[in-house]
């Protein structure tokens, strides 16, 4: 399908209803086992991809309802990982400090890990369908390294096996494959180093639409007390967009409602989709239409209307399913607004 112009789309993971998993939770544990849970998630994925064509979202998800966790639910069918094995390990340069599985061989994907749930939901819209995956650097920032013994030859070994679950993915008919990369706004110089190469090395060979997401993580205290400490004003990206902007990725998702990131940061990336981040998700308060679509116009100052996509700041996870989806709702009724007043 060909999209509007502003299309609407969303970061990836939104609420598991109470049927699924306990709701406003992250990690929640399973309510059922084997087919029971597979049938459970299919419907929480049928549930969210009507709530999103109701909304008016263009390129809709499956909510990452088939997923426990964004990064572990594609690790944990990996080989070369011991799960038994934990390390003490900072996460996102010691925001947290969580026990992590230890990489203690080669990692390998011995078989697809979301392309089944990916042609369950091809199957159930009609609309542009987005997947989305963990990118290599922030991979290696959630696991403990005892084998490679650099990271950087890590992330190139992770990246292999994202690039074999994308190109399937693709075929299975996704539209947009997304990498998620919440690691980019932290290790800056790494990124520039690295991680660009392994990001490109995961799509490479994708002739589908790919995607970056970049973004200040999900809207839960350790993410919250750590925006606080930076400032007035947020320019990490100042530091990596030049770069990515270089890279072959089609389009960068960046999070600009309720945040400090200058939205003129933008100009750098001048050949890229860019999918603006208008909804809160640090912030249960639900955007007005008017709200949203002037954070469109905003970034209409250093970027031409063609190339401006209407998104969340990422994940939905943590809210009740009901601010969720008028969180939704507001972003396609402000991408409407916007849309009316600079359609040719």
């Amino acid at each position: 399908m060909s999209l509007p112009l502003f299309p609407t789309t969303l970061a990836g993971s939104l609420p598991k209803p109470a049927w699924l998993a306990e709701p406003e939770k992250l990690w929640a544990a399973w309510k059922h086992e084997g087919s029971a849970l597979q049938a459970a998630k299919e419907d929480a994925a049928q549930l969210w991809l009507k709530i999103q064509e109701d909304a008016g979202i263009d390129t809709v998800t499956d909510g990452e309802q088939f997923r426990m966790h964004f990064v572990h639910g594609f690790m944990e069918q990996l080989q070369g990982i011991d799960w038994q094995k934990k390390t003490k390990m900072g996460i996102r340069d010691n925001r947290y400090v969580v026990d992590v599985p230890t990489v203690t061989a080669a990692v390998a994907r011995p078989k697809a890990v979301h392309v089944a749930d990916a042609k369950f939901t091809r199957a159930h819209t009609k609309r542009q369908l987005k997947i989305t995956l963990p990118g290599p650097m922030t991979i290696c920032d959630t696991v403990a390294d005892g084998h490679y013994g650099r990271r950087a030859d890590m992330a190139m070994a992770f990246a292999a096996v994202l690039n074999q679950e994308a190109r399937e993915l693709q075929a299975a008919g996704v539209d947009v494959i997304q990498f998620d990369e919440p690691a980019f706004n932290v290790f800056m110089g790494e990124v520039n180093e690295w991680g660009i190469a392994a990001l490109e090395k995961a799509a490479e060979g994708l002739t589908c639409k790919t995607a970056v997401h970049i973004c200040y993580g999900y809207g839960i205290e350790a993410n919250n007390k750590w925006k606080e400490t930076l400032g007035e004003q947020w320019q990490q990206y100042d530091q990596i967009f030049p770069a990515l902007n270089k890279s072959r990725i089609g389009q960068v998702s960046l999070e600009c409602a309720g945040s400090k990131v200058p939205i003129s940061l933008i100009r750098h990336l001048a050949d890229k989709q860019i999918l603006v981040g208008v909804i809160d998700v640090a912030d249960q308060r639900i955007e007005t239409p008017e709200q949203v679509a002037a954070i469109l116009e905003a970034a209409l100052e250093h970027a031409d209307k063609e190339r401006v996509h209407a998104c969340t700041n990422c994940g939905l996870a943590p809210f009740p399913k009901g601010v969720a989806a008028a969180k939704l709702n507001a972003l396609g009724a402000g991408a409407a607004l916007a849309r009316k007043k600079h359609a040719r």
